[in-house]
């Protein structure tokens, strides 16, 4: 019995030291996955406002910036929705004396978390419609306007139709961006396509969907491979797409720019991008969605190294009411294309082409 009591006398007791490990690892754990707070402009260590904004329904503001004809003159009123890393400055980039002949005014803002708009802790597909709608309110674009959106921005058109299609006169869709998991997708499909992908982008999906809390700790650590669309590792199989993401990344515009769409912190801008287009869908999907009271347009590369247009294609032919534009020679960037913005301007507004 003495030798017994003994054996714990002077040393830490076995079970005693795995909880005090285990609480280390929780601790560090816990931090890890902890995203940094966000720096919204105005705030002690965030970036200044230098862009116009308004005040949304929640108290949050949306940065904007305005092109083609001035609102009092404008015939049609129309706001664009950027893709992931975009901002307020992108635009379809249509050309100026197509906006003044048809008198288009259009106007891009940055979406929730991104450059100067503030962030949005609960931002999901529904609130990504309500704010285009209470832009269009605070800049006063009258009860229908028409909306034109680019790449990962486009689940805010998918939701606009779902949630406020009774404000929209037309839609455009620049390449939309598709959630693999989508349930009206052939899964043999989706699979095969998905398992394409670079192994980083793979993972990077999988946490979206099933642990969008880790996406801060899975994005920085290293000993893993993470996202090439994030870090513009990812090689373009269309040779204009290719060759602009060379020149992006060799003058630093693409650094500029994710710089600018990330300042406010990456988890407000590209993570929760990440986590609401490529997490679940609860309320809809695209493919479950009644045929809307206004034209949607969709254009398609079909050299598109981002969205595989096999699957765009499906969403197409499944929707039935979508006019589906598909672009031989073409890739994901549409606004690149030389000409591409002044036609889908023009048939995104049909009544104008003969004006």
């Amino acid at each position: 019995m003495a030798a017994a009591a003994s054996t714990g006398t002077g040393s830490t007791p076995v079970g005693l030291l795995v909880l005090m490990v285990a609480a280390l690892v929780v601790g560090w754990f816990v931090n890890a996955v902890r995203p940094p707070p966000p720096t919204p402009c105005r705030t002690p260590g965030g970036p200044p406002v230098t862009a116009p904004r308004v005040r949304v329904r929640d108290g949050r503001y949306l940065a904007y910036a305005e092109s083609g004809v001035s609102r009092d003159r404008a015939r049609f009123k129309v706001v664009y929705s950027h893709g992931f890393s975009g901002g307020r400055m992108d635009s379809p980039r249509a050309s100026q004396e197509l906006l003044e002949q048809l008198g288009v005014y259009m106007v891009a803002f940055d979406r929730a978390g991104y450059g100067e708009s503030d962030p949005d802790p609960r931002r999901s597909l529904k609130s990504a419609a309500l704010d285009i709608q209470d832009l269009a309110d605070a800049l006063g674009l009258g009860p229908k306007f028409y909306l034109i959106c680019s790449s990962l921005g486009c689940h805010a058109g998918w939701a606009s139709v779902k949630y406020i299609p009774h404000r929209l006169a037309g839609l455009a869709m620049m390449a939309p961006v598709i959630n693999y998991r989508w349930s009206g997708l052939p899964r043999g499909l989706a699979r095969q396509l998905y398992r394409m992908q670079p192994v980083g982008d793979q993972w990077s999906l999988r946490v979206a969907y099933y642990a969008p809390w880790l996406l801060h700790w899975w994005m920085n650590q290293t000993w893993l491979p993470t996202s090439t669309v994030i870090d513009g590792s990812a090689p373009f199989p269309n040779a204009l797409d290719e060759k602009n993401r060379v020149m992006a990344l060799s003058n630093g515009m693409f650094q500029k720019k994710a710089r600018l769409a990330t300042q406010q912190g990456l988890q407000e801008s590209f993570y929760r991008d990440m986590a609401v287009m490529f997490g679940r869908w609860p309320e809809f999907e695209p493919t479950d969605l009644k045929e809307p009271p206004f034209p949607v347009h969709l254009f398609q590369g079909d050299e598109d190294g981002v969205v595989p247009v096999q699957l765009q294609r499906h969403i197409c032919r499944r929707v039935g009411w979508v006019h589906y534009h598909e672009l031989s020679g073409v890739g994901h960037f549409l606004s690149a294309v030389p000409g591409l913005g002044d036609k889908i301007v023009s048939r995104l507004l049909p009544a104008t082409a003969s004006a």
